[in-house]
């Protein structure tokens, strides 16, 4: 059966997927399944009476809890699965017996193994979690996706430092698992706001005429054995970056600056043109979307 685009299934996931997505047809998976079984975010959406949907906080429950389900998803992925996948899960069990945690991962892994079957090689995975599981998680999905394909294991610190941590240092974050299908994933580099200490001592420079900051670069090669590369250029003889007649044309632009007579001209580089920092693996500055946020529909953890 072919996707309609644009179509939102409300079901089990695992059915939906077995039944309905195509082989690598999928550009780009987030999941975020259930990752605490102290967790009180079970229901997605209510009744239309604003009561909770018992269906949905019973699929949370089983979800968490060892039974004759759990141990028939175990036995089917053990056996259906491929053999790298299949040992994990031996493993796991070995280590875990029939536990609640043990649980999860045989609720998870099919799942994974079918969001592995469905992404694009050009495809991403992010599946969001929290250090209850995440370390078995990441296990679980070097096993499905292989340990080449892991790419990022990003830190959110969604929350302050909260509680009493007379035992541990407090919990204040959750983790998201970046993993690939293959290496040829799409990837478009993104970039934060450059820190106002960082550039007032960065981008130190302002020009009178138009104030824009800047900060003077290096222009000189590192590497030395360059004879084509070795001339002259305001009284100072180096081996440079560029060539002569380049850099006589970012001279006359204004781009190359010699402060003094004698000394090494650098590069004018100007803030107003960088695209930032670029964003790494430890987020602190996204906050999470509140409980009572007009469109939470009754899930308060939502993204």
């Amino acid at each position: 059966m072919l996707v309609a685009e644009n179509y939102l299934y409300y079901g089990d996931n695992l059915d939906i997927l077995k039944r309905y997505i195509k082989d690598e047809s999928v550009d780009l998976i987030y999941l975020d399944p259930p990752f605490n079984s102290n967790a009180t975010y079970n229901v997605l959406f209510k009744e239309r009476d604003g009561a909770k949907a018992a269906a949905q906080i019973k699929a949370f429950e089983d979800t968490w809890t060892w039974d004759q389900a759990s141990a028939r998803a175990y036995q089917e992925t053990v056996e259906k699965a491929n053999e790298r996948v299949s040992q994990t899960l031996q493993a796991f069990y070995k280590m875990l017996g029939p536990s609640n945690m043990m649980a999860y991962l045989a609720m998870m892994a099919p799942r994974l193994v079918e969001l592995h079957r469905v992404l694009k090689p050009t495809g991403s995975i992010y599946l969001h979690c929290d250090p209850t599981a995440s370390h078995y998680l990441k296990v679980l999905m070097d096993a499905v996706f292989g340990p080449d394909h892991f790419v990022n294991e990003i830190i959110w610190q969604r929350t302050r430092a909260k509680g009493l941590a007379f035992t541990r240092f407090a919990t204040n974050h959750d983790t998201i698992l970046r993993y690939a299908k293959s290496d040829k994933w799409t990837w478009n580099p993104q970039y934060a706001p450059h820190d106002v200490d960082y550039v007032k001592k960065t981008y130190r420079f302002v020009e009178p005429e138009t104030g824009r900051r800047y900060t003077l670069d290096n222009l000189i090669n590192p590497n030395k054995d360059r004879p084509n590369l070795t001339y002259e250029f305001l009284g100072v003889t180096r081996v440079w970056r560029w060539t002569k007649e380049r850099m006589q044309e970012a001279y006359e632009k204004g781009l190359i600056v010699q402060r003094k007579p004698g000394t090494v001209p650098r590069l004018k580089r100007y803030l107003d043109e960088q695209e930032g920092s670029p964003v790494g693996d430890t987020w602190t500055d996204i906050r999470p979307i509140q409980s009572h946020a007009r469109e939470a529909l009754g899930y308060p953890t939502q993204k």
